[in-house]
Formats: C-alpha cells, sequence, structure tokens
C-alpha cells in the first residue's frame, strides 16, 4: 500500500511539471496575434488598403479575443486537452488562409471574408491561453504569480522566436513567416494534448519550497532565451550558416526545460522511499476545497497571532447564528477573496475598476503592436522587423519579473499587486510622450518601455482576478478581461490611430495612401499618455481598496511556512 502511494506521488509530480513544460511550449507559440506588422504590409499592398482599412483588419484579428468568452465557458465543462484541439485546429484554418492570399495561391480574397479569417486566427490563441492559464493556476495555485509571469512571458517571446525564426530560416518571407504561424501552433498543441492536465496542488511547504525552485529554472531559461534572441537582433547577421546555427541553438533552448520534470520525479521517488513508512496513515491527495478550507482556517490563526483587525481577519461565505435549539444559516454576498460566480463578480465595483484600468494599459499598448509597421516607416526606417523583436523581448522581461516580484512583495510585506500595475502605467506614460517627440533613438526606448509595461499589466492582472474572485469561475472572468484587446484594439488602434493616421497621409497611386514624418502619429501618442494617466489613477484605486485581502493573503502564506517549519 504505501509503495503504491510512492509511485503515486512520484507520478503525479512528474505529470504536473511535464504538463507546465507543455505549457511553456503552447505559450512560445500562441502570440501570433501580436504578430500582424511582420505581414501586414503584403496585405496592404495586395489589397490596396488604406491606412484605416488595415488597422480595421487588425482590429478583427483583435475581435477574436472577444470570442474568447466561449473558451471561458468551455473551461468549466470541457477537458483541457479538448479546448487545446478546438485553439490549434481553428488558427490552422485562420492563418492557413491568410498564408494562401500572401503567397499568391489564390487570388485576393473579399475584405469581408479576409476579417473573418482574421477573427478565427485571433480567437484561437484564446482557446490555447485559457486551457493553459486555468490549468496551470489551478496546478500550482500557491504561486500564482511566477506562474503568470513564466507563461505570459513567453507569450511575449513568441513573436521574437517567430520573428527571428522566420528571419534566420526565409529572410523575412511574409508568406513563409505565415506558414509558421498555422503549422507550428497546430503540432505545439498536438503534443501538449497528451500531458496538460490538472494535477492536485501542492500540500505542504516543503512541495511549496520545491515548486519555487522549479520556477527559479524556468526563469532562468527563459531570460536565457530572451537575451539570445536579442543579442541576435543586435549582430544583425541573419543569412547562411550562422542563421542556421541560431535557428538549431534557439530550439535547444526552448525543448531544454523537459528536463524539470525528469528531475522532479527521480527525486520525488527517492523522498518517497525514506519517507514512506510515515506516510502511510496521510492522505495522499487532497481536493481543491479542501486545500482551501485549510488554507482559511491557517490564515485566520496567523491573523489572530499577529493581532490584526477584524476587518482584515479571513471571512466566510455562510454566517450562522444559534438561537437555542435552531441554527439559521444567511447567505451573504461574496467578499474580495472568496468564489465568486460571474454575475457577482461582474456587480462589484473592484471588478469594473480592474477591467477599465486594464483597458488603458493593454489598449494603446496594441495600438503600438498593430501599427509598429507603419510608426517605423513615417519616422524612416526600412526595416521594422528589430522593432517587433525588441517589443516581444522587452515585453517578456515586464511580464516574468512582474510576476515574480510581486509574489516575493506579497509574501514579505503583503503589498497590492495593482501597485504594480500603477508604476507600470505611469512609465508606459512617459514612453509614449518619448515617440511623440521623435528624436533620434527615441523608437528603440519606446519599444522597449511600451514593451516592458505592456507585460506587467497582462502578468499581474491574470493572477490579481483569480485572487479577487476565486479559482472556480476563473476561466469565465478572465476572458471577459481580456474583452479588453479587441475593445481596446477598436477605440485606440482602429479609431484613434487609424483616423488621425489617415487624417495626415497623402493618397498613393492604385489606392491606399503613406504618411512620412513624426507629424504622422504624434497626436496618437500624445492621447495614449493621457489615457495612461488615468490608468495611474485607477490601479492606485485598486491597490487601496485590496489592501485588506492582500494582508489576508500575506498573513495565509505566512502561518502555512510556520506550520510547515513546525511539521
Amino acid at each position: 500500500m504505501g509503495f503504491g502511494r510512492s509511485s503515486s506521488s512520484s507520478s503525479s509530480s512528474a505529470l504536473k511539471w511535464l504538463g507546465f513544460v507543455t505549457a511553456v511550449w503552447v505559450q512560445s507559440i500562441s502570440g501570433n496575434n501580436y504578430t500582424f506588422s511582420n505581414y501586414s504590409g503584403a496585405l496592404k499592398s495586395l489589397m490596396n488598403l488604406t491606412q484605416l482599412e488595415l488597422n480595421s483588419l487588425s482590429v478583427a484579428k483583435d475581435i477574436g479575443k472577444a470570442f474568447g468568452i466561449l473558451a471561458g465557458l468551455a473551461s468549466d465543462r470541457l477537458s483541457t486537452p479538448v479546448i487545446l484541439l478546438i485553439g490549434c485546429f481553428e488558427g490552422l484554418l485562420g492563418y492557413g488562409v491568410q498564408w494562401l492570399v500572401v503567397s499568391r495561391t489564390i487570388q485576393p480574397i473579399p475584405y469581408w471574408q479576409m476579417c473573418v479569417f482574421l477573427c478565427m486566427g485571433g480567437n484561437s490563441t484564446t482557446w490555447m491561453n485559457t486551457a493553459v492559464l486555468v490549468t496551470c493556476i489551478r496546478n500550482f495555485r500557491r504561486n500564482r504569480g511566477p506562474v503568470s509571469g513564466i507563461l505570459k512571458g513567453y507569450v511575449g517571446l513568441s513573436t521574437a522566436i517567430f520573428t527571428d525564426l522566420c528571419t534566420a530560416l526565409f529572410t523575412s518571407d511574409p508568406a513563409s513567416f505565415l506558414v509558421l504561424l498555422s503549422v507550428v501552433p497546430f503540432a505545439v498543441c498536438l503534443t501538449a494534448v497528451f500531458f496538460l492536465r490538472e494535477i492536485p496542488p501542492s500540500t505542504t511547504s516543503d512541495e511549496d519550497n520545491e515548486e519555487s525552485k522549479y520556477f527559479a529554472v524556468f526563469n532562468i531559461v527563459a531570460v536565457i532565451v530572451a537575451v539570445y534572441l536579442q543579442s541576435y537582433d543586435i549582430i544583425g547577421i541573419k543569412t547562411g550558416a550562422f542563421s542556421i546555427a541560431f535557428a538549431s541553438i534557439l530550439l535547444i533552448l526552448l525543448a531544454s526545460p523537459i528536463a524539470v520534470p525528469f528531475h522532479a520525479f527521480i527525486r520525488s521517488k527517492d523522498h518517497d522511499e525514506q519517507d514512506v513508512e510515515g506516510r502511510i496513515d496521510e492522505p495522499l491527495l487532497r481536493s481543491g476545497s479542501q486545500i482551501e478550507v485549510e488554507e482559511t482556517i491557517v490564515g485566520a490563526a496567523a491573523a489572530a497571532d499577529n493581532e490584526l483587525p477584524p476587518s482584515l481577519k479571513p471571512l466566510n461565505n455562510e454566517e450562522v447564528e444559534n438561537h437555542g435549539n435552531v441554527v439559521t444559516t444567511e447567505k451573504k454576498r461574496p467578499v474580495l477573496g472568496e468564489e465568486h460566480t460571474i454575475m457577482e463578480a461582474i456587480l462589484t465595483v473592484d471588478f469594473w475598476v480592474l477591467f477599465v484600468s486594464f483597458l488603458c494599459g493593454v489598449g494603446t499598448g496594441l495600438a503600438v503592436m498593430n501599427n509598429m509597421g507603419q510608426i517605423g516607416l513615417a519616422l524612416g526606417y526600412t526595416d521594422v522587423s528589430i522593432f517587433v523583436s525588441m517589443t516581444s523581448i522587452w515585453g517578456f522581461f515586464g511580464r516574468i519579473l512582474s510576476g515574480t516580484i510581486s509574489e516575493h512583495f506579497i509574501k514579505k510585506a503583503g503589498t497590492p499587486r495593482p501597485l504594480w500595475n500603477a508604476a507600470a502605467q505611469i512609465i508606459m506614460a512617459v514612453g509614449y510622450l518619448l515617440m511623440a517627440l521623435a528624436m533620434p533613438g527615441s523608437l528603440y526606448i519606446g519599444s522597449m518601455v511600451v514593451g516592458v509595461c505592456y507585460g506587467v499589466r497582462l502578468a499581474i492582472t491574470v493572477p490579481t482576478a483569480s485572487e479577487l474572485f476565486g479559482l472556480k469561475y476563473y476561466g469565465l472572468i478572465y476572458n471577459i478581461l481580456v474583452l479588453n484587446l479587441p475593445l481596446g484594439s477598436f477605440l485606440f488602434s482602429g479609431l484613434l490611430a487609424g483616423l488621425l493616421y489617415d487624417a495626415e497621409a497623402t493618397p498613393t497611386p492604385g489606392g491606399g495612401n503613406t504618411c512620412v514624418g513624426a507629424h504622422c502619429f504624434r497626436m496618437v501618442f500624445i492621447v495614449m499618455a493621457l489615457t495612461s494617466i488615468i490608468g495611474v489613477g485607477l490601479d492606485l484605486l485598486l491597490a487601496y481598496r485590496t489592501k485588506g485581502i492582500y494582508a489576508k493573503i500575506h498573513a495565509s502564506k505566512k502561518g502555512k511556512k510556520s506550520s510547515g517549519n513546525l511539521r
């Protein structure tokens, strides 16, 4: 009996980490929604589009994320493999048709049809992201910040991975680039189908410490990949044997995290064999509800020991009063930190403060990413792929660092995560003003700043939503927040950037238009800087309103660590 439990424990640990490795691979190829600038010029010339029409295509791509609500609903009803399969087949069709058009295999299809296939391509990533994020945050619920940072970080890197691989192997050919967007995500998701699934989360402080060590390994590998990609962009040698060697080493680096589940299996097997006698009477696995109850009890004890005020002590969803022999139970609206249904969540002020502040950050950031090709050309750069890649790489640093750092400060001092969003918005506003000034080199600095801050917004908002509104309906709540991507794209990219650019541009023979000079996007950047300032105010408000729940999370983590040391 003991040896059976030992084998089960070892397999469970290894399978959980193997699933996380495949999740990292899925995220490494699921940022194709941010690569539009790499082939938008080909679509514009082939279809004779104005900038407003081209930006409307990018909006159609982002509208695909609005249908991510379907993925959110499905996440509570369908298994992770099924959700992944839906995403990969939809992406194969959406990007496959775009490849047929750009490669001139077929004649350009009507504009509305192209919008549909761009929408499908954009929607495919919502299924992939939902499957990965919901599953992994539930598997590693005690380390939500690092999980979000690593997974969202690789989404940011995926744009640079696709861009640099295409540059190395196909000299930035738009048609070849779309082949990669069609086939590679399909193949990777088929691999993840066999390994990514929900596994019971950690139950002891030793397991928590082990998770932290493994996440540190993932962080180190991710940073090496990011620095490697950035070095390739800086060196500038992108042809011949050097490019083949670059692509080969990159693939090896991306595959290297597979060592973690092997190490976890060997380590947990040895540990279980040593301690099997002491574990015979201990339940191997506990349900998620049991874990949450135990965490609440520990949090209450820690709160009492530290003499926290009553407002900061863990609250129950039900209040029981004993009147003699009669016990009555009164159902109360859940408070922050408890499980919320979707209706309970959207009826709170905090949800909408988070929603609008998220819009201010990701909406303006998307406008820069979608228009990076035209921004670069307007400022006199003939090759804009480096800016696309830099935005991706620095977005990665913003995601991975903010996830880990915010988790550290919650454990250390109970610092509310929204404070990091506020800091990112301030820096983002400065970045937009730099690009509006159009000084020499400002586009390099601006692309880095916008990338970092956009990454922070994504990595911080993901765990924040789960901490405020719970994990039970997290898939749907997450995808409602993601509605900010198509909404922001429509407002800031489709309308703001498209209309203001066309107002400054001059028509070109055969249709379409063009604009050269700093004035083309100056007003766009100024408006987005002001929007970012609004976001700062909302983030500070949310940080103030949620300081109590983060104090309780801090007390809970501290209490579990103390009880783990006693054991």
